[in-house]
């Protein structure tokens, strides 16, 4: 059909097993991981997977093909959905800056979820108080004790009086 190749060419597709394949090698080296090491993580994600097939998907000649599942565990282990595992790297991003990213992106999600657990852990404290309105002073000692020093000990204390972090 005219238009779908272009001259001497195949037109690229979206979403591929080829595009997978690059993916899981590029997405691999982002995290430093090993051929093994990611066969590994493969494995504790449900689908068994050695060292060789992971090779052979990024590497061999033919290609080995990608079943469903083995995408859908490739997705999980790299915690990205699976239709980004299958579109095709951005040009002009190179491994470093992915590594840039991908690491700012976990630290982005780590402290959300500490400031997630932080604010659980300053509504409990408060309920505490408000059914132990005696403990209040020494709830707000035992937060300078621990932190040692005493603005954050303050901070703290006043979210607890806030009710919450948030």
């Amino acid at each position: 059909m005219a238009g779908d190749k272009p001259e001497g060419g195949e037109v690229p597709l979206l979403y591929s097993e080829g595009n997978v394949a690059a993916r899981v090698a590029l997405e691999r080296e982002v995290r430093g991981w090993s051929t093994t090491e990611l066969a590994e993580r493969v494995t504790r994600a449900g689908i068994k997977m050695n060292q060789t097939a992971v090779w052979r998907i990024e590497n061999g000649t033919p290609r080995r093909r990608i079943n469903l599942d083995e995408a859908l565990a490739f997705s999980r282990v790299f915690e990205l959905p699976l239709e980004e595992l299958m579109s095709p790297p951005l040009e002009g991003l190179d491994i470093d800056s992915r590594r840039l990213v991908q690491e700012a992106v976990e630290a982005f999600y780590e402290a959300r979820d500490a400031r997630d657990r932080l604010h659980h852990a300053v509504v409990a404290i408060a309920n505490h108080i408000k059914a132990h309105p005696d403990s209040s002073r020494a709830i707000h000692e035992q937060c300078l004790r621990l932190m040692g020093d005493e603005r954050d000990a303050r901070t703290l204390s006043s979210d607890i009086a806030d009710g919450g972090h948030y």
